[in-house]
Order: structure tokens, then sequence, then C-alpha cells
């Protein structure tokens, strides 16, 4: 009986003691090209931006146009497009993979507090049925956010466009 147990013992230590032991694999180089952090800082200013919109503006900063079927070396620019359900990105990028300019558009976002806060100031009772995000995107001349809203406040409907800082235009 006391074999059979110092036996159990023994087995149990040895099995605990291989699994101990450490595989090693080599890993392939990692190589991080950051050539699009500029269009995220910019489409990113906004207080908390709606998950599609970061979603798919993070898709259209991280694709590879080199990777791409696309892709051939007398080309000076490709342009590509994205699609979710809620909105597009129209973005061109250069031969070296970075984005020159994109054209943006969401449909029924959730609007950042700036802009739910000047509409429900300048318009108190008024409800937003329909909103439309848009970005114009440049590499040299900056960008441009503009919300086109649906407000509506019984048998009244109204239109109104403001600026990602809450400024009508």
């Amino acid at each position: 009986m006391k074999k059979l147990l110092l036996g159990l013992l023994a087995f149990g230590l040895t099995i605990q003691a291989y699994s101990q032991i450490i595989k090693t694999e080599e890993l392939h180089e990692v190589i991080v090209y950051a050539t699009n952090y500029k269009y995220l800082t910019n489409v990113n200013t906004q207080e908390v931006a709606s998950v599609p919109v970061t979603m798919l503006e993070r898709k259209a900063a991280a694709y590879n146009i080199k990777n791409s079927d696309i892709y051939h070396d007398e080309y000076d620019f490709y342009e590509v497009t994205f699609y979710i359900p809620d909105g597009k990105i129209l973005a061109a990028y250069d031969k070296d993979g970075k984005i020159m300019r994109t054209i943006e558009k969401y449909k029924d976002i959730n609007l950042p507090n700036t802009v739910k806060k000047a509409i429900y100031k300048r318009f108190p009772g008024w409800t937003i049925t329909k909103d439309v995000y848009l970005v114009r995107y440049h590499d040299d001349k900056g960008i441009t956010k503009k919300y086109k809203l649906k407000l509506v406040n019984g048998d009244k409907m109204l239109r109104t466009k403001v600026d990602a800082g809450g400024n009508f235009l």
C-alpha cells in the first residue's frame, strides 16, 4: 500500500515537471508602419466618436494597398471604398499606402454631445429623427466635418446643418 501511494505521488510530481517544459519557436519579424497616423489623428478629434465610424476609419487607416490585387508600381494613387451598413469611406492612397484624401458618409450614428447640446439649446422641444455625418479629409487642406440633421416637432419638420463644434452652418 505504501509503495502504491509513493508511486502515485512520484507519478503526480513527474507529470507536473513535464508541464513546466517551455517550447521555444522562432517568430517572424513584424514591421509596423505608421503611415496613416495623421489621418487617424485628424478624424478622431471628437470627444466620443460613434463605434461604427471609428471601426471603419481604423480599417481604412490599416489597409495595406501594397498587398492588394490592384497594386502596380506605375500608378500614382489608388481609390478604395470601404462599406458598412451605417456608412462608407472612399479613400485615395498614394503608391506608398498613405491616405491622401477621403470622403466619408455615415447615417444615423450616435451624435457627439456638443452637437446634441447645440441642437437642444437652439431648438428646445424638437427631436432629431435622422442624421447624416459627412467627413472630408485632405492631406494638405485638413479636415471638414458636418452633420445634416432632420428635426421634428409635432407636425413641423426642419433640416439643419451643424459642424463638429456645434456651430450652425
